[in-house]
C-alpha cells in the first residue's frame, strides 16, 4: 500500500510538543533547550474589542501537550491566553494537555477569609477542568491544600532544593538561621534548613490588617549576631519582606537575605528594596521581571527552566517527578 507523504511525516513527528503563552516565552525557550527540541508554533492573537485568540500553528493530533503559562500580570488576560489554548488543543485531537503553571494566579484567594468571600482559586480549578486539562504542573502554591481542587493529577514542584543549593553555592551555611516570614511558611523554611545542614530556625508572628497589609509583631527563635534568609513563596509589594528585614535587623541579625518563588514585585517593591538594608533577594523566573528590577543589583533571578524540563521529561517517560530535587543536592 502506497502512503501518503503528509502520513509518513504524521508517522516520524514527535509526540510531544511544548507551547509558550505571552507570559512564559523566554522560560518556554529554556525548557526546550534542556529537552533538545524546538518549541511548538503557537499564534495569540486579540481583536480590536480585546477578545484573545490562540491558535497551534502545527498539528497536535495524537500528541501529548504541554502549555506554558504563568497566570502572572495581566492575570484575567493570561488566565483566559490559557483557558483558549487549551480548548484549541482540545479540538484539534491532541492526546492529552498538561498545564504548566509555573505561577499560579488566584492561589492567594484560597478560602473565605471574610464573609462573602469568593475562593477564587477553586474557580480556576474548575475552569481549567472544564477547558480540558489533562495535567497541572506548578511551581510552590501559595496554599499546598489548592491541590485538593483538582480532580486532576496535580504536580506543586518547590524551588526550596533549588535555593539551597544556590546559598550552599555562596558558602552561606556558617552562622545562619533561615526565617519564616509567618507561622504558616515555617514547614518551607524547616526545608529549607535542612537543605543547608540542619541549621536552625526562627518564625516571625505576622499579623495580616488587610491585603498587602503586614504588620510583624515579634520572632519565635534566636537570630542575634546571626546571618538571616528570610524564605517565602511571593513578594509582592514587598511590605512584609522589608518589615521583616528591619525587625530581624532590630533583633541583632547581623546581615539579612532573603528568597521567594515567585517575585510579583508590584506597586512599589522595587522602591522599598532600594531603601532597605537588604543584602539580597532571590527570586525565580517563574514570572517575568522588570526590567527596573532587572537592573537592581540586589536582585538576582534564578531559573527554574532545568527543573520544570525534567518534570516534563519524567511526565513523558511515567517516571517518579519527586526523583527531581535530588538534582540540586550537589
Amino acid at each position: 500500500m502506497t502512503m501518503f507523504p503528509d502520513y509518513l511525516e504524521n508517522m516520524m513527528r514527535p509526540k510531544i510538543v511544548v507551547f509558550a503563552l505571552s507570559s512564559s516565552i523566554e522560560l518556554a525557550d529554556e525548557i526546550c533547550g534542556y529537552m533538545g527540541i524546538s518549541r511548538g508554533k503557537c499564534s495569540v492573537r486579540t481583536f480590536s474589542d480585546g477578545e484573545i485568540i490562540v491558535e497551534p500553528e502545527e498539528s497536535v493530533r495524537g500528541r501529548h501537550v504541554f502549555l506554558i503559562q504563568s497566570t502572572c500580570r495581566p492575570v484575567s488576560s493570561t488566565v483566559m491566553e490559557l483557558l483558549i489554548a487549551l480548548d484549541a488543543c482540545k479540538r484539534a485531537s491532541c492526546d492529552k494537555v498538561t498545564c504548566v503553571i509555573p505561577y499560579f494566579g488566584y492561589a492567594r484567594q484560597d478560602r473565605k477569609a471574610q464573609p462573602r468571600q469568593p475562593i477564587t482559586a477553586r474557580l480556576m480549578a474548575d475552569l481549567l477542568e472544564v477547558a480540558g486539562a489533562d495535567r497541572v504542573v506548578t511551581i510552590d502554591l501559595h496554599a499546598p491544600q489548592i491541590q485538593g481542587f483538582f480532580k486532576i493529577p496535580t504536580d506543586d514542584l518547590t524551588v526550596v532544593s533549588m535555593i539551597g543549593q544556590y546559598y550552599r553555592a555562596k558558602k552561606l551555611t556558617e552562622n545562619v538561621v533561615v526565617v519564616s516570614p509567618d507561622h504558616g511558611g515555617a514547614g518551607r523554611a524547616r526545608k529549607l534548613a535542612d537543605t543547608m545542614g540542619n541549621v536552625p530556625v526562627a518564625i516571625i508572628d505576622k499579623r495580616r490588617t488587610q491585603p498587602n497589609v503586614a504588620e510583624a509583631m515579634g520572632i519565635i527563635g534566636e537570630v542575634s549576631g546571626k546571618r538571616a534568609i528570610l524564605i517565602d513563596d511571593i513578594v509582592d509589594t514587598g511590605g512584609s519582606l522589608m518589615n521583616a528585614v528591619d525587625l530581624l535587623y532590630e533583633k541583632g541579625a547581623t546581615e539579612v537575605y532573603a528568597a521567594c518563588s515567585h517575585g510579583i514585585l508590584s506597586g512599589s517593591a522595587l522602591e522599598r528594596i532600594q531603601q532597605s538594608k537588604i543584602k539580597e533577594l532571590v527570586v525565580t523566573n517563574s514570572m517575568p521581571l522588570s526590567p527596573e528590577c532587572k537592573a537592581e543589583p540586589r536582585i538576582n533571578q534564578i531559573s527554574v527552566g532545568y527543573m520544570l524540563a525534567k518534570t516534563i521529561e519524567a511526565i513523558w517517560d511515567n517516571a517518579p517527578v519527586s526523583t527531581i530535587y535530588d538534582l540540586f543536592n550537589d
